[in-house]
Order: C-alpha cells, then sequence, then structure tokens
C-alpha cells in the first residue's frame, strides 16, 4: 500500500454535525437498494435453481449481471463518499465498504421472504439448513459488494486528493 497523496495533521479536524440523511446508517440503508436491484432478477432464477431443483442455464446473462452491480457499487459507493466528503466527514473507509456491503442484508430479507412464498419445508433442520447457507451467501454477497465499493471509493478519493496542489 503506498502513502496517501495529503499529509497527514497530528490534531484531527473536527467533524460538523451531520443531518440526518447524511449519516452512515441512512446512507447504508439506502445505499444497499441499489446494487440489490440491479441483480434481483437473477438472484431469484439462481435461488430457484439452487433450492427447487431447476436448471440454471443463462451464464452470459450471469456475467451481465455480475458487470452491472459491479459498477452499481462502485456508483453508489463514491456518490455517497463524496457527499459525506463534502459534509467534512473524513471517516469513509467503513461507510464506503458498508454502503454498498448492505445489500446484503436486502439479499438475506429477500432469501427469508423466498423461503415463505416459495419453498415448502416443514422439517426445522431443513429451514435451519435453508437459513444457515443463506446467512453464509449473505455474508460473502457483503464481503464481495463491500470490497468492490470500498476498492472503487479509494481509487476515487486518491484521485481527487492528488490532483490537489496545495502550495
Amino acid at each position: 500500500l503506498r502513502s496517501g497523496p495529503m499529509k497527514i495533521k497530528k490534531v484531527p479536524k473536527e467533524i460538523p454535525e451531520q443531518l440526518w440523511y447524511a449519516q452512515a446508517p441512512f446512507l447504508a440503508l439506502i445505499g444497499g437498494i441499489l446494487p440489490f436491484a440491479a441483480c434481483f432478477i437473477e438472484i431469484f432464477f439462481i435461488m430457484s435453481s439452487v433450492w427447487m431443483h431447476q436448471f440454471y442455464y443463462m451464464f452470459g446473462f450471469l456475467f451481465i449481471v455480475f458487470v452491472i452491480l459491479t459498477i452499481t457499487c462502485a456508483e453508489i459507493s463514491i456518490v455517497a463518499t463524496y457527499f459525506q466528503l463534502c459534509y467534512e466527514d473524513y471517516h469513509w473507509w467503513w461507510r464506503s465498504f458498508c454502503t454498498s456491503g448492505f445489500s446484503a442484508i436486502y439479499l438475506f430479507l429477500y432469501s427469508v421472504m423466498y423461503y415463505y412464498t416459495k419453498m415448502r419445508i416443514d422439517h426445522f433442520v431443513s429451514s435451519a439448513l435453508y437459513f444457515g447457507y443463506m446467512s453464509l451467501i449473505s455474508l460473502g454477497f457483503f464481503i464481495l459488494t463491500g470490497t468492490i465499493g470500498f476498492s472503487a471509493t479509494y481509487l476515487f478519493v486518491v484521485k481527487i486528493y492528488s490532483s490537489i496542489k496545495i502550495d
């Protein structure tokens, strides 16, 4: 890792009080909707193939949806971080990760809805297995989308701060 484009001061700057829509929980909840919406239909087909024993044969379309998901995660994290920096809040590292990563919360909520509307499971062990697997898949999705959002935001922040000339 290289050092940042700006020198760091010894005394941290005080962050002003943030408005309700510029705070981390709101940005994460709103920011997670867009990446999930970008791949919502494809998630239905994947879950049907995994849990309902149907064949999945649209791998080209899956790649296109993954590219759209990557672009959406990058854009929503960059925009949220840009607004955060405009409000003079420089703690953007974890917030950029969580903004796009919170799409996994919507994935898990969708899996709960899928369980109650599509699945016909009567046994506790089968239900525990389903929710255990969906929790692991949601965790992996959180790490994937959060990493995409953070990486794009890191490149963005390095680019905008490296262009500032201080004499």
